[in-house]
């Protein structure tokens, strides 16, 4: 059988995409939408909350790491390589160094107080793991995560099997890691560049993952990619300008002493949430983004009228096939940005006048939205009761010369409107 040569290979096509896509990306648009994004969602306030529960989950988290190692004779010596690793790659060394041997002295000390102890060590991890998932899910604008039991199996297997991936990881490189640090006479030809290509990459993988499956909701693979990325490249950034700012500028060492180290986690600590979560920001807002679509400012009303835009799409999309829409398929006749439109959605599914059909497969673009209350029986009321004017004493006049409490759906979606 010939494979086809009409054509350019696969992945050079995918190339020629992902470069065209480079070239066309609104970078002026995207850097407008993190500073928006800052500020609305206080991302500053949420690093902060999270370098503190990251502070006490420290101990917890290394701990269990060392206990999986111990658990299994043959990751019994990568102790030494896991710190190795975190020196070289993730934290700077003028600050790694002093805490990692105090947090290896913390954890062996944990690890003999018993059954209940450890028990208890375990739920402060899984109460760092759960900050993560509420603050990622805020960030995708999604009202209900995973049920709790999926939240803390999720979590709990990759804190557990996280440290026998990476055991794994180092003993395939701890030739190559040692080469690299002067241990063995050279690497061969490019095998260095390689090695920090790949932990680059590794790391990028991982966080894409995160955003990826964290969120209770569709989230593309490309869309994970380029947060991933971004936090892979600004943490390293970050890691070599804080490097340089403690070595040359020694303000920190002259005013706190011997305590110098714990400021200086903490700042890093905060910027490694604040990157965090600008890369989670740039995944959430990359469909927006990438279909060119104005985010709406919040007015009066304006959820309301969002409600009724994507209600009149589903009961035109009753007469065609596929009878329904995609989120994505939505916001983009609607010229809506998807994190705004996808609560919207959520709530008009929880009154079950719209369902989320779940479907998966190669060329669907997500869940498939299709209305299941007929208009000409529907009240308008429901909604506007949830979205525009909730009942009061002082709106009952008005409302009742407005006829909101008698008005149908059928009425609210007559007019002009997307088609």
């Amino acid at each position: 059988m010939h494979s086809d040569s009409s054509g350019p290979p696969r992945w050079e096509a995918r190339a020629v995409t992902v470069l065209a896509t480079l070239r066309s990306w609104p970078w002026l648009t995207t850097l407008r939408a993190l500073r928006r994004r800052f500020r609305e969602d206080r991302l500053a306030v949420t690093a902060g909350s999270l370098t503190f529960t990251t502070l006490i989950a420290l101990v917890p988290l290394l701990t269990v790491m060392l206990a999986v190692f111990t658990a299994f004779p043959m990751f019994s010596g990568f102790e030494a390589s896991l710190n190795k690793y975190f020196l070289q790659h993730l934290v700077p060394d003028n600050i790694a160094r002093p805490v990692l041997m105090s947090l290896t002295m913390f954890a062996a000390k944990a690890r003999r107080i018993g059954a209940v102890g450890v028990l208890l060590l375990a739920v402060t991890a899984l109460a760092l793991a759960l900050t993560i998932d509420r603050t990622l899910n805020d960030l995708w604008r999604v009202r209900k995560p995973r049920p709790l039991a999926q939240r803390l199996l999720v979590y709990w297997a990759g804190i557990s099997l996280g440290p026998l991936a990476l055991g794994v990881s180092l003993s395939l490189t701890s030739y190559v890691l040692s080469a690299s640090r002067g241990l063995v006479s050279a690497l061969p030809g490019g095998l260095g560049v390689l090695l920090e290509l790949s932990q680059f990459l590794i790391f990028a993988a991982a966080t894409a993952a995160l955003f990826h499956f964290v969120p209770n909701t569709t989230v593309r693979w490309r869309h994970a990619w380029a947060g991933g990325l971004f936090v892979a490249l600004a943490f390293e950034l970050a890691k070599r300008g804080l490097a340089w700012y403690v070595q040359t500028v020694p303000t920190y060492a002259a005013v706190y002493g011997a305590f110098a180290t714990v400021p200086i986690l903490l700042l890093w600590i905060y910027f490694g949430w604040v990157i965090m979560l600008m890369g989670a920001s740039i995944a959430a807002d990359a469909p927006g983004l990438e279909m060119r679509v104005a985010r709406l400012v919040p007015t009066p009303g304006w959820r309301f009228e969002l409600a009724l835009a994507a209600l009149r799409l589903l009961a035109a999309a009753r007469q065609g096939t596929p009878r329904g829409r995609s989120l994505a398929e939505l916001a983009e006749r609607m010229q809506v940005d998807p994190v705004q439109l996808e609560p919207v959605l959520d709530l008009l599914v929880a009154m079950d006048w719209v369902a989320r059909l779940e479907e998966t497969g190669a060329g669907t673009a997500g869940p498939r939205h299709v209305l299941l209350c007929d208009p000409a029986v529907t009240l308008l009321a429901p909604l506007a009761d949830r979205l525009l004017l909730a009942p009061g004493p002082a709106s009952q006049a008005f409302r009742r010369r407005a006829g909101l409490d008698a008005q149908t759906l059928a009425e609210g979606l007559a007019g002009p409107g997307p088609d």
